[in-house]
């Protein structure tokens, strides 16, 4: 058998290692830390290794320009309709972003840098204080590509703070719009538009999705991509732009890179996290990065894999999972919201309190601590100071989507519509992707008996989670409300589709809805499923009494009923302690009669003689 092909090699290395300095460098704090997590969490005995060998193979090798063909730089995809969904444009120029001669431009752009050193190493230093508009005035005049994207994106993040503030300012009036609003991005973008360095390709992209131009920003995302590897930064713009799963499989064969490279692999988990669909395949690559071979002690990817456990509701090792990252990353806040939920889903209380507790201590003002602890304080039923700390992480970070939610699920909690459905609202504005927030916005207005605006949020719900049993039962309990009892059934039935095969709730709800409809087969049919699934079960009678006499009444009344399982059924209920006794020894009587007048012919036996 041919062994799998090693994830990491010296060039990796070397790349992930200069990819910490050339995102420090630009301000671009998250994507540095990112790379420096995972740069730390290779064995350091195989870092090192490669690391020797990369500056090894560098020592030795002679620099002379290539003569073989330049590789194609362009993303589309030779096989036809891959990209179909995504009907990303194609113009001449996204094929030479980077310039055919490019070791000349190298040495351009490292001389142009040489000459703008002073002012790059105190736009650094600034940009470090946050005094971005100290950054524009000191690089406004240099000429490196790397001082053209300080101070593009300086003018940027200054634009984005006078943007909040304004809409903090307009806090709660009737003229304060649903986001912040960055009324420069158009003049940044020109700034942009013909940019050809991958960093300003980032940048145009980032531009181009906040004015909701979602494909051209794919488009150069995949541009900067391919001139510039590990920027972590793009990769979860790209993520945010993907809208579902089929989105992510039609753009997964444009990016530049193999199926099994592991920033392929960690861009594919992290979308379908954020898409609240991972699978059993996004927890084997989760498996394969955490291997011996490449990033073994990544918290980062630990974290990965515990919200795909989170979401896929493997809440047992999935809070395993988190106890192993705390183990080797105790002060590490990031997810602690996610670990949160699941200690308050499983009850657990101690263990929620004590992490409240030593969080809260260890840093008050981070959004995930605030939704830790109101988590705990909801699990003890104190909803107001819940809502007070769902409310800080909304003021410290107004697009931390998990506070919105859980502030309007507290309250749902409190009976508190309007509020709720304000909250959702805000949730909805953040990430119009996120099945919860239109989930609980059906649950507020159900709680206003308003069931037909329910219902409208709950298909976006379940159009965003198909197979989520939970949203098919609350758009079935809507139909109902409304009389519309065919499709209550159609949605049920969609529920089973991803029900628990021991489930017997939905089943019993079948029935019901079949008896109203007066389909009495239909209805026996899930009766006597019901009665089947408890007593292979070994459930007590009383779960399954009631379905057993009405299936054994049907086969009583009907043509060529089936009278040997419908004594069968009746006399369980009638030995049994259930409320049914009685009932249940009446019809026993009446069969009596009935098999006087006609034989006890088993429609089983029959069947199985044919």
């Amino acid at each position: 058998m041919t062994p799998p092909v090693p994830l990491m090699d010296a060039k990796l290395v070397t790349d992930l290692r200069q990819s910490i300095q050339d995102c420090t460098e630009r301000g671009l704090s998250v994507a540095s830390k990112w790379s420096s997590e995972l740069y730390y969490a290779i064995p350091s005995n195989k870092r090192d290794a490669l690391i020797s060998k990369a500056f090894a193979t560098f020592a030795t090798s002679t620099p002379a320009r290539s003569r073989s063909p330049r590789p194609s730089l362009s993303f589309v995809d030779p096989s036809p309709g891959s990209s179909a969904a995504l009907c990303i444009p194609i113009t001449p120029g996204n094929q030479t972003h980077l310039p055919s001669h490019f070791p000349d431009v190298r040495a351009q752009e490292t001389e142009l840098e040489t000459q703008d050193e002073a002012a790059l190493f105190a736009a650094r230093a600034f940009m470090t204080a946050k005094e971005f508009t100290r950054v524009e005035f000191t690089v406004k005049n240099c000429k490196s590509a790397k001082a053209q994207f300080i101070y593009v994106y300086s003018c940027f993040l200054a634009a984005e703070r006078k943007a909040q503030r304004d809409w903090y300012r307009q806090n709660n009036t009737r003229g304060q719009p649903p986001v912040p609003i960055n009324r420069l991005l158009t003049t940044l973008l020109d700034m942009v538009k013909n940019a050809t360095d991958p960093w300003l390709l980032f940048l145009k992209a980032v531009f181009l999705s906040r004015l909701n131009r979602r494909e051209e920003a794919i488009e150069s995302i995949i541009r900067s991509i391919s001139g510039y590897h590990w920027n972590w930064s793009v990769w979860t713009l790209l993520c945010s732009c993907v809208g579902d799963g089929d989105e992510l499989t039609a753009l997964l064969p444009l990016l530049p890179f193999p199926a099994t490279h592991p920033l392929i692999l960690m861009f594919q988990i992290r979308t379908m996290n954020e898409l609240h669909s991972p699978s059993e395949n996004e927890l084997a690559m989760c498996d394969r990065l955490l291997g011996d071979d490449c990033f073994r002690d990544s918290a980062w990817i630990m974290s990965l894999r515990a919200c795909a456990l989170y979401h896929l509701h493997d809440f047992g090792q999935a809070e395993k999972q988190f106890e192993k990252i705390l183990a080797i990353a105790p002060h590490r806040i990031d997810d602690i919201d996610v670990y949160s939920n699941i200690l308050y889903v499983t009850d657990n209380r101690l263990k929620l309190s004590r992490l409240a507790h030593e969080f809260l201590e260890l840093d008050k003002d981070r959004p995930e601590v605030c939704c830790l602890v109101g988590n705990h304080y909801s699990l003890r039923a104190e909803h107001e100071k819940a809502v007070k700390y769902f409310r800080r992480a909304t003021e410290l970070d107004r697009t931390y989507l998990s506070a919105w939610t859980l502030m309007g699920h507290e309250y749902v909690e409190m009976k508190n519509s309007h509020a709720a459905i304000e909250a959702y609202r805000r949730a909805v504005d953040v990430n119009r992707k996120d099945y919860r927030a239109w989930y609980g916005l059906g649950q507020a207005y159900e709680l206003l008996s308003m069931h037909r605006y329910a219902l409208y949020y709950y298909q976006h719900a379940t159009a965003l989670r198909p197979y989520d049993v939970r949203l098919w039962q609350a758009q079935g309990a809507c139909y109902e409300e409304i009389g519309r009892l065919k499709e209550a059934v159609e949605c049920l039935k969609r529920a089973l589709l991803g029900a628990d095969p021991r489930e017997t709730t939905i089943h019993m709800k079948l029935a019901k809805l079949y008896e109203e409809l007066e389909d009495q087969a239909e209805a026996a049919a899930y009766h006597r499923r019901v009665v089947e699934i408890c007593r292979i079960e070994e459930r007590p009678v009383q779960d399954y009494a009631k379905s057993s006499i009405f299936v054994a009444r049907h086969h009583m009344v009907i043509v060529g009923g089936d009278l040997l399982l419908a004594k069968d059924y009746l006399e369980r209920v009638a030995n049994s302690n259930a409320e049914e006794v009685a009932q249940a020894s009446d019809w026993l009587k009446k069969l009596k009669s009935v098999l006087i007048t006609r034989p006890a012919i088993s429609i089983t036996e029959e069947t199985s003689d044919r």
